[in-house]
């Protein structure tokens, strides 16, 4: 299992692309593996026959994991299979084999522990009879040693002295909660213990005392059964976005900016280039990448990596747009996009997006951003927070376009709004920062011919 991505530290193998006996050349296809963030092809690093396929299609290895054998076709591989075979469990030692009769002193402090006793008598020797009586026998009767052993547990127990209150039946701690919780009167029941304690048993058989009626019992819960749920095994990808997240919203001070944006003029700008023809047919979310990267060469601080023993600020803006795929997610990179027309922009996007969502992404294409962006307006998400991708020092979270009704001049009029919400690394983005930041993208998007000149 070759390392397909910088990030990759499993593969599922998704389908091998070479039988066994096919002849290998250098730079063959061997076989597609499943990575953290797209399929790739696992190519032929040497000559020879494909002498074994080590994994079945589906399986998921370590980086490193011996998935097949290409050799000379009379080569012995034999060492290589062996050490590929799984190795058998070691042997628990501590666990009784199923029918074995537990240790007595083993049953007494399982008594011990549900009765709430603070010494545990030593388990009785081994009578004569009982050592004479064959293996096989002993383990058939195991139950009947092991109901013994619990019984004379609790004997055991309740006869270590204890005395009860005056006026009240001596009773072992597990009976005297068993009868509070049934509502058992103590003083009716007659103990079987030594010296005539009540114990557990007797608590069992005891009738229910009318003046104390039980509680009532909880509505047991409806066990699960089967249909009633599936567990979905993680990809690569989930697996991959889940651990980035836990480095994410845990270790980074994050707090959020909110702002509110007129895309009044967008909306016109947009209008204008659809009617030019195809090649210029961008969307809402192509103008809104050209502007923050063009706000961004202007704020450098906010265009950085936090790298741990030092800030690291982008000279290059490359921005990183959040793609949702079957799997989870995905965020191609669009490099220098701060130099790129809004119809470069608009062709890349759309190239990368699908790409992403077929899984064809090369490494270097979702790798290396300086900043992203996360935009779910498109589903009608009016605001929301993203978490930030590290060592990223800020996202940005777009919401939905609507109109709203607002006073401009002293009247009232209706306008194309939309809410925005910045999430930042407090370790390299301060408030004050962040607010510049936003205000220079708000002066791009309500005068968006600044991004076409």
């Amino acid at each position: 299992m070759e390392a397909l991505s910088p990030t990759m530290e499993e593969g599922r193998l998704v389908k091998w692309l070479k039988n066994e006996g096919d002849q290998i050349k250098n730079g063959d296809v061997l076989a597609e593996v499943e990575t953290d963030k797209a399929v790739m092809e696992l190519v032929a690093r040497g000559e020879g026959v494909l002498r074994k396929r080590l994994a079945n299609e589906g399986d998921s290895a370590p980086v490193g994991a011996l998935l097949g054998v290409v050799a000379a076709p009379d080569e012995d591989i034999s060492a290589l299979v062996n050490s590929s075979a799984p190795k058998a469990a070691a042997a628990d030692t501590t666990q009784q084999p199923v029918g074995k009769p537990a240790d007595a002193g083993e049953v007494i402090a399982r008594a011990k522990e549900f009765e709430g006793v603070t010494s545990v008598p030593a388990a009785p020797a081994q009578s004569q009879g009982e050592a004479s009586t064959p293996p096989q026998e002993r383990e058939r009767r195991g139950p009947q040693r092991i109901d013994t052993g619990a019984h004379h547990a609790e004997a055991s127990a309740t006869g270590n002295g204890e005395t009860a209150p005056s006026g009240r039946p001596r009773s072992s701690p597990l009976a005297r909660r068993m009868a509070s919780e049934r509502g058992v009167d103590l003083g009716s029941v007659r103990g079987s213990g030594p010296g005539g304690r009540i114990i557990k048993r007797d608590i069992e058989q005891a009738p229910v005392a009318a003046a104390t009626p039980a509680a009532a019992p909880a509505p047991a819960q409806r066990p699960p059964r089967v249909g009633d749920y599936q567990d979905i095994p993680l990809t690569q990808m989930r697996k991959t976005i889940a651990k980035r997240l836990v480095e994410s919203i845990g270790p980074i001070p994050t707090f959020y900016l909110t702002a509110e944006f007129d895309m009044t003029h967008v909306a016109e700008l947009r209008d204008e280039m659809i009617k030019r023809g195809a090649e210029y047919k961008v969307s809402f979310n192509d103008i809104l990448i050209k502007a923050t990267a063009t706000a961004l060469a202007q704020h450098p601080e906010v265009n950085a990596h936090w790298i741990g023993d030092a800030i690291r600020q982008f000279n290059r803006v490359h921005v990183g747009m959040a793609v949702a795929v079957e799997e989870g997610l995905i965020t191609p990179v669009i490099f220098d996009a701060n130099e790129k027309s809004l119809s470069e922009i608009s062709a890349e996007a759309r190239e990368l997006a699908g790409r992403a969502r077929d899984r064809r992404l090369k490494p270097e294409e979702y790798m290396g951003a300086t900043f992203s962006i996360s935009n779910l307006g498109m589903f009608g998400i009016d605001q929301f927070t993203a978490i930030i991708n590290p060592p990223e020092a800020g996202i940005l979270a777009i919401g939905a376009m609507e109109e709203k009704p607002i006073v401009e001049d002293g009247e009232l009029v209706i306008r194309k709004r939309l809410r925005v919400t910045m999430s930042c690394d407090h370790r390299v983005i301060d408030g004050a920062t962040g607010a510049k930041f936003l205000q220079t993208l708000r002066r791009m998007i309500e005068n968006p011919l600044m991004l076409v000149f």
